[in-house]
This record gives C-alpha cells, sequence and structure tokens, in this order.
C-alpha cells in the first residue's frame, strides 16, 4: 500500500483548514458581544458553514454560496417565527424543521433543506440553552454565523482555486 500524500492534497487540506479557522474567530468575535455564552457555537457554525460552501471550484463555490445563505435563511426565519411564539421544546424543533423542509422544497432548493434544517436546530437549541437572548437576535446571529463562513470560502476560492493548483507528476 502507498499512504504517501500528494501535493495537491496537501494543499486542498491546508485550503479547507484555513477556512475552517478563519470562519470560526471571526464567527466567535462577532457573537461574542451580543452573546457570549454561545460564542463559541458561533464560531462552530460559522467554520461548518465555511466547510461546507468551499468547493474545487469557483462557480460550484458561488452556487453553493448562494443556496447556503438561502437555506440559512429560511431556517432562521422560521425558527425566529416559532420562538417568538412559543418556547423551545423537542416538538417544536421538529415541527419547524418540518415547516422548513417544505419551504426549502417549495423554493427549489430541495438539496439544501438538511443544511437549512440545520440552522433551525443551532437556532432551536441555542434558544432552549439561553432563553433571555431574543429569538431575533439568536437567528440573526445564526444567520450571520453561516454567511460569514460562507464570505469566507467565497474569499478563500477566488484566492486559491482548486482547479488552478498544479498538478502532481503522480497524478
Amino acid at each position: 500500500m502507498n499512504f504517501s500524500l500528494k501535493r495537491n492534497s496537501i494543499l486542498i487540506a491546508l485550503q479547507i483548514s484555513l477556512t475552517a479557522l478563519v470562519s470560526y474567530l471571526i464567527g466567535f468575535y462577532t457573537t461574542n458581544t451580543p452573546d457570549a455564552a454561545n460564542a463559541s457555537l458561533g464560531g462552530l457554525w460559522a467554520a461548518i458553514s465555511g466547510i461546507v460552501v468551499l468547493q474545487a471550484s469557483r462557480r460550484e463555490t458561488f452556487a453553493m454560496a448562494t443556496l447556503r445563505i438561502l437555506g440559512s435563511g429560511i431556517g432562521s426565519l422560521v425558527s425566529a417565527l416559532y420562538l417568538s411564539v412559543l418556547p423551545f421544546s423537542p416538538w417544536g424543533m421538529g415541527l419547524c424543521i418540518f415547516v422548513t423542509v417544505l419551504l426549502c422544497h417549495l423554493v427549489r432548493i430541495p438539496d439544501h433543506a438538511r443544511l437549512a434544517s440545520l440552522t433551525v436546530a443551532i437556532v432551536m437549541v441555542v434558544a432552549g440553552n439561553s432563553p433571555h437572548l431574543s429569538p431575533a437576535v439568536n437567528a440573526g446571529l445564526r444567520f450571520a454565523e453561516s454567511s460569514i463562513g460562507t464570505a469566507v470560502a467565497m474569499l478563500a476560492i477566488l484566492i486559491w482555486e482548486r482547479n488552478s493548483l498544479p498538478k502532481d507528476n503522480n497524478s
């Protein structure tokens, strides 16, 4: 077995890890002021978004970014509306995920219903852990963190598109 790594693999790993790191740090420090209790979760959510959005090419990354923002917006909005009326409950989270998936299908982004549902889950769990946080601020922060990760991934691919990486001789 050959366990050697190709130069391209190392560069891709570096690109993904730097995207995650920068997204996490920006997400953490952005969330830290209005919601210090959930700052690490905010950084995590930004890092996840950056990793998910980053693709091999600009075209793929920008297409994923558009859908990620739309899906996060839907998930955040559904969660905020629910939490404005009712407190967190597992049943409420399930209902919000159900509505979010239907809305994603309605606006023809069914492939992003899972990511939108993750946004719902994050907003709802934060609401359960931090009931003092207003639903609008909570949902807004989670949407902002998704946007931060998305923006970092878009910047990373503009600076360093994988398709433009040098080809290994033994590829």
